[in-house]
């Protein structure tokens, strides 16, 4: 039984004209992201992707800064409002608010307090 041959799909042949009219005519950004994706590319060694992720990924070091406590706290709306109003890094400038008012008492003997639960 005879057996058709498949034959390759052929396209078109274009000229250097044509191709250089079509280079010309595509967007700079189109012709400048295939090499810039491939300028960023990394080769990642065993353990693919994730393991590349996780040794690029930075951890803080010991002793950086001084590290902070998150905590809430109820104040008043126009201590809150003024110092908001101040701008970005309004709470930098409580904090350091605090700071110059514990550095103020801490000269100062501390008097303890009663407190009275009701």
């Amino acid at each position: 039984m005879p057996t058709a041959s498949k034959s390759k799909p052929t396209f078109p042949a274009f000229s250097p004209a044509q191709i250089a009219a079509a280079k010309a005519a595509a967007p700079p950004a189109s012709r400048r992201s295939r090499r810039v994706e491939w300028d960023k590319g990394v080769v990642t060694p065993g353990g693919g992707v994730a393991a590349t992720i996780a040794s690029v990924r930075r951890v803080r070091g010991p002793n950086k800064r001084p590290t902070k406590e998150q905590v809430a706290i109820r104040l008043d709306r126009e201590i809150v409002g003024a110092f908001r109003a101040g701008g970005p890094g309004w709470q930098t400038r409580l904090n350091d608010a605090l700071k110059e008012w514990l550095a103020t008492r801490s000269g100062k003997r501390r008097q303890r307090r009663s407190i009275t639960v009701r």
